[in-house]
């Protein structure tokens, strides 16, 4: 079986391609710059492996990308810059190649919280390629994690780093409620869609983790977790909405106007949506792997005494 991953050589692709080629199918990766791929070469054995050039935005490198495939999965996404051309546009590009070329099962990674209405340009433009996907390939399996954390992340590396250099942590959007789902379990989910294609087709499922937390909890965490204790300080919504208008636009800046909009809702799985346990598999908590990469952030390392989670 032959499965072509557009965004195969990110951080979540690397973690399908592996689970896809343990499986024993074969992957083909498109990048736009394949070279970011190299590290899942030798993930799969001689020959088990394919790079090729695709950018989503242009619809004859991802007719290309698909030619032959068994299967699709489309993990591209951005947070900034050309969101209708890659989150929508690009979405129904690799929908509409994958319908065109036969392609039987497509794969779709979204997000939590995709609404073609929503106030947030990223979240609107995720909800429009949801609905650019299904209008395309009906049969579509569409697959929206909450954020995911696991060893190379930028969510739990990037405040442990924060957290580990400053005395005093503003915390924007402290009462926002996250589920962190496993960047391992939700790649089991996206390879056990390939497998079963049968039993998904059509469907749209939520993953998160087995807790909730806000974003102020998660913050505390980390610091009790790396061995520092920074102040807290809440930053008023007011405020924090301030500080994106003055400097969003900043290439460095702390937050855009854009993401500020994103954390004013919560990013947690839906009471009536279909999750993990679906697919038959169960959520890894947090605490259970994170000590393997937050000891970098420790005084000591791994000689530093870890926090009871």
């Amino acid at each position: 079986m032959l499965v072509t991953i557009f965004g195969g050589g990110g951080f979540l692709g690397r973690y399908v391609a592996q689970e896809l080629l343990s499986r024993g199918m074969r992957v083909r990766v498109a990048e736009r710059e394949p070279t970011h791929a190299l590290r899942v070469k030798p993930l799969g054995t001689l020959g088990q492996t394919q790079l090729v050039h695709a950018d989503v935005r242009d619809g004859s490198s991802v007719a290309r990308a698909v030619a032959g495939a068994d299967a699709v999965v489309n993990l591209v996404a951005v947070l900034k810059g050309d969101l209708d051309g890659i989150n929508h546009k690009g979405a129904a590009n690799v929908a509409q190649a994958a319908a065109q070329a036969g392609v039987g099962t497509l794969v779709h990674v979204s997000a939590i919280g995709s609404d073609a209405a929503s106030k947030s340009a990223y979240g609107r433009s995720k909800g429009q390629g949801e609905e650019a996907v299904r209008a395309a390939f009906p049969g579509a399996t569409l697959i929206r994690p909450s954020i995911l954390f696991g060893r190379e992340d930028q969510f739990t590396n990037r405040f442990a780093n924060l957290i580990r250099m400053a005395p005093v942590l503003p915390v924007i959007a402290g009462g926002t409620k996250f589920q962190p789902v496993y960047v391992v379990d939700v790649a089991r989910a996206i390879a056990t869609a390939v497998a079963d294609a049968a039993a998904h087709a059509g469907k749209t499922y939520e993953l998160g983790g087995p807790q909730v937390l806000s974003m102020a909890e998660i913050n505390s965490w980390l610091a009790a977790q790396i061995g520092h204790d920074p102040a807290m300080l809440p930053v008023p919504d007011a405020a924090s909405e301030w500080l994106a208008r003055l400097t969003g636009w900043l290439p460095a800046a702390p937050i855009t106007l854009d993401q500020w909009r994103m954390l004013q809702s919560d990013n947690v799985v839906g009471p009536q949506a279909k999750g993990l346990a679906d697919l038959g598999l169960s959520p890894t908590p947090l605490a259970a792997v994170a000590d393997q990469w937050l000891v970098q952030y420790r005084k000591h390392g791994r000689f530093t005494a870890r926090a009871k989670a």
